[in-house]
């Protein structure tokens, strides 16, 4: 098994939470466990991009796909995934609009 560094977790925790899409799915499992069809509704988008982002996601090591007969089982590869979304829920950000008021703006949030 590889080891990854620090930086490597917070890379790949970036890039999937800098998807609205896959950002709610994290949050929706973060809650309990879901089948994809079952997400799907609830998210309100296609069966075809939540596969793509749950394809990231498991990529990404966040999510983990847990076989039951005929179906599949998403949930999150770790409870302190769950956690540290609800910590990072928890910051106040002070955004500075003279620097943030265009996301188009390289560097910008």
């Amino acid at each position: 098994m590889e080891t990854i560094t620090h930086s490597t977790v917070l890379g790949r925790f970036g890039h999937a939470l800098s998807d609205p899409k896959r950002a709610r799915i994290l949050l929706t499992l973060r809650d309990s466990p879901a089948y994809p069809s079952d997400l799907a509704q609830t998210l309100g988008i296609s069966r075809q991009s939540l596969s793509n982002n749950l394809a990231c996601l498991r990529g990404c090591g966040l999510v983990v796909a847990v076989p039951e007969g005929r179906r599949t089982r998403y949930e999150l590869a770790d409870a302190k995934i769950g956690h540290a979304l609800a910590d990072l829920l928890a910051v106040v950000l002070t955004v500075d609009p003279e620097y943030c008021a265009d996301a188009e703006v390289e560097g910008c949030c």
